[in-house]
């Protein structure tokens, strides 16, 4: 309970501090002056999302033997979206999703394409990123990058790529470790490679990607700072990958950071880059609501049963 509390706290105080750096009366402005019709785009965005990846997570634990019907992949998976959004780490509501998912492969398996699922989200993420950072330093794409920026990113998409190589070099290594590695290459190729999983799941974490930058691009409209093109494919990645950082609760603060730092590369001011970092979290957690329905649907059950 204390971890929680203190990154609940950091999360209030990320906030707060960027609210008084900023312009805080313009931010507040802008958000109660927020068009309606981008907040449904972005929510109508986030929900496309969600069954999208439900159907990644459904395409991936098949080639692992776990076969799981859409409407429960759709429930579970936006039940464990709702848990990631109000529980500190973003990662207990996939472990409750594969403990969940477990039979008849076993937790292994389950617990196996839950991490898939979500490598492949963000390997999409990073692909289309640094496609999009190359262009907008050989063409003019209205993103001003600062030197020390470029190294950075290159040094992230490098070492995200790195993790492929890293498990294929582990096959070679002799006893029971090269084995174990072999035998998850085996697992991994069955998976998101054979059997013509390599492109349904490219194809949906594609969708997956193109749906998060529209649902920012939307917040960001709505609150009257709209992004180029190359702000949306360049520059909102590196803010949505900030959430990954477990130092707060559901990514808050840390992603409004990384919006007002970054952002005004794109020519958003820094007060709408926090509107547009806050309502798209707001927006992204109304999303998530539906995780009630199997969360109660369970609950219900339990007392019939009792």
């Amino acid at each position: 309970m204390l971890v929680v509390a203190l990154q609940a706290l950091v999360a209030v105080a990320l906030v707060v501090a960027l609210w008084r750096l900023v312009d805080g009366p313009e931010t507040g402005r802008l958000l109660r002056s927020a068009r309606w019709d981008f907040i449904a785009l972005c929510a109508a965005a986030l929900t496309a999302h969600t069954l999208l990846a439900a159907l990644r997570w459904r395409r991936v634990a098949r080639g692992l033997g776990i076969a799981i019907p859409v409407q429960e992949a759709v429930g579970e998976y936006y039940l464990s979206q709702l848990v990631n959004a109000v529980v500190p780490g973003g990662v207990v509501g996939d472990a409750g999703r594969a403990v969940r998912s477990r039979r008849p492969a076993g937790l292994g398996a389950a617990g196996l394409a839950v991490v898939l699922e979500r490598l492949a989200g963000q390997y999409a993420l990073l692909i289309v990123m640094g496609i999009a950072v190359a262009s907008t330093i050989v063409l003019p794409g209205g993103v001003d990058w600062p030197s020390a920026a470029v190294p950075l990113l290159v040094v992230l998409i490098a070492g995200a790529l790195g993790l492929p190589a890293l498990i294929a070099g582990a096959t070679l290594l002799p006893g029971r470790l090269g084995a174990r590695a072999q035998d998850l290459t085996a697992a991994i190729r069955s998976a998101v490679v054979d059997r013509g999983a390599l492109a349904s799941v490219a194809g949906l974490s594609l969708g997956t990607t193109l749906c998060i930058l529209v649902a920012f691009a939307s917040a960001a409209a709505a609150v009257g700072a709209p992004l180029s093109l190359g702000g949306i494919v360049a520059v909102v990645p590196v803010v949505l990958l900030a959430m990954l950082i477990p130092i707060t609760v559901g990514g808050w603060g840390v992603r409004e950071g990384a919006a007002v730092a970054l952002l005004p590369l794109a020519g958003v001011s820094a007060s709408g880059a926090l509107a547009a970092s806050i309502l798209f979290g707001l927006v992204a957690l109304a999303a998530t609501m539906p995780g009630i329905v199997p969360l109660w649907g369970r609950r219900a059950a339990r007392m019939h049963r009792t």
